[in-house]
């Protein structure tokens, strides 16, 4: 199938996986071209989601479509300036350290930018994420962040053979979102869920879903 009838088939699909409730789909062009973003931003995608800071600026420098953009891959502290006129949404937010560098950056240009904090709620040493027993005192530091504007959560799920065994991780994270959601003004995203996993996500709670392969077939 096309890349335009690949994304319609899952836009379907997560309709159906969440019935009234609306579930944004995040198509990741990472190592895919500007002709192909295009393909799938005319087939309806409305927000495109990139891994490394200088591969998207290269390619939204020719995109010519308006889209929403958000950064899914760690940040470095010396892409923050790039990344803060590049990006809408900067969905990998894991420590104090690189949020008072995007709020300094923000604060330069006169932005407020969105961002979402990553967590790593199964612990892994190779993945990055705010541990959760250090997750409260990150949400304070970028609340009182002038120039970031705190929109959800966000989480790479382990990648088990049976993805079945990522439930309990997605379930935990749905249980402290809607915890904070409670309390919070503009929290808004559950960022979970990858190609092989996003069904499940959904399922649990999901309402971000971040999908490249099943998009726009294997990375070059």
């Amino acid at each position: 199938m096309s890349v335009a009838e690949n994304f319609r088939a899952i836009k379907t699909e997560l309709d159906s996986l969440a019935g009234n409730d609306k579930i944004l789909l995040v198509a990741v062009t990472k190592n895919h071209g500007v002709e192909i973003m295009r393909e799938a931003i005319d087939a309806g995608a409305t927000d495109i989601g990139e891994n490394r800071v200088q591969e998207a600026a290269e390619k939204f420098q020719s995109l010519d479509r308006q889209v929403t953009r958000h950064l899914i891959g760690h940040l470095q502290t010396n892409k923050v300036k790039a990344a803060v006129k590049l990006f809408d949404v900067i969905q990998s937010v894991d420590s104090e350290h690189l949020a008072a560098a995007l709020d300094k950056a923000a604060a330069n240009i006169g932005k407020v930018q969105d961002v979402l904090i990553q967590v790593n709620a199964a612990r892994e040493s190779q993945k990055s994420g705010v541990l959760l027993e250090d997750l409260d005192s990150l949400i304070k530091f970028v609340d009182a962040a002038k120039n970031l504007r705190l929109r959800g959560l966000m989480m790479i799920a382990p990648n088990f053979p049976d993805v079945e065994e990522c439930r309990p991780f997605f379930r935990q994270m749905r249980e402290l979102f809607d915890e904070l959601k409670a309390a919070r003004e503009n929290f808004d995203f559950l960022s979970m869920g990858m190609t092989h996993d996003y069904k499940i996500a959904v399922e649990e709670g999901a309402n971000v879903v971040r999908v490249g392969t099943a998009i726009f077939g294997a990375r070059s």
